[in-house]
């Protein structure tokens, strides 16, 4: 069966809800607006839904050259999509630390009130430059506030396999959503994207590095931001398990080439 472009998504906002998308520009550093902006607590360290759960519970938009956050209860916050200016604040984001934009004063403010403490959102700017991990990577792979890598990739039977098993123990089935991916494709069989060297979709080639170790965030309904734990991880677990990378679902990928993709594009592998 021929392979096809069946998801494409974005996370402005490390850690926020993402954005379905019909077609998106792949870039040197993720997909354009992929977690550019994160949240951080007074020390500059990220903050996600590992920690902070209810995180799962903020929209994100991208309006025209605006970046809309929306919450229960609570008025949308607008921001500009971009801060250019050059970074100001030290950031970290795992063992990555780099220089980063502050939002507005106004911006902090509404998530620190939304979430409860005192944090402010950050931007990555041109400027600043974050790699990935060599070792898996190769050299000079770029990367914005993703944990590592600029593309995470799943696969539709990846997903329908977890879920067969998951209802033979009478577990409901799960979305996608509970991965987090920016590319899924559809056509595959289950977990074919772990052998993925490189894959071409229309003008972009995006290189597999290493698979996506998964950690408790997939266990939040990223409807409502409760934790409904132990699933996926407990069934994962028993067929999933390396070493090397821990509970494994999906694929990081590093960028080779840019250009546009959309949904339903042939997805070629290399």
């Amino acid at each position: 069966m021929s392979l096809t472009l069946s998801g494409i998504f974005i996370y402005p906002v490390k850690g926020l809800k993402g954005i379905p998308l019909e077609a998106a520009r792949c870039t040197d550093r993720g997909l354009e607006h992929d977690r550019r902006w994160m949240v951080v607590d007074r020390e500059g360290t990220f903050i996600s839904q590992r920690s902070h759960p209810k995180m799962a519970t903020i929209w994100t938009d991208v309006d025209g050259e605006n970046l809309v956050l929306s919450a229960p209860d609570v008025d949308s916050l607008v921001l500009p999509l971009e801060i250019q200016r050059s970074g100001s604040v030290n950031v970290t984001v795992w063992s990555s630390t780099v220089k980063a934009t502050q939002a507005p004063h106004n911006a902090n403010a509404w998530i620190s009130d939304y979430l409860g403490e005192e944090c402010f959102l950050v931007f990555m700017p041109d400027s600043t430059k974050r790699t990935s991990n060599p070792k898996y990577a190769g050299f000079d792979k770029r990367v914005g506030f993703a944990d590592g890598y600029a593309y995470l990739v799943t696969s539709e039977a990846s997903l329908a396999d977890l879920n067969a098993k998951l209802a033979a123990k009478n577990h409901p089935a799960l979305p996608m959503n509970r991965f987090r991916p920016n590319l899924v494709v559809a056509g595959a069989s289950a977990f074919e994207e772990d052998q993925w060297k490189r894959i071409r979709i229309g003008d972009a080639v995006i290189e597999g590095a290493k698979p996506c170790g998964r950690c408790q965030v997939t266990t939040t309904d990223q409807a409502t931001g409760e934790v409904r734990g132990p699933e996926p991880l407990a069934t994962l677990s028993t067929f999933r398990d390396s070493r090397e990378f821990g509970i494994m679902f999906g694929m990081n990928c590093v960028p080779v080439t840019s250009g546009e993709v959309h949904v339903g594009q042939a997805v070629e592998t290399l």
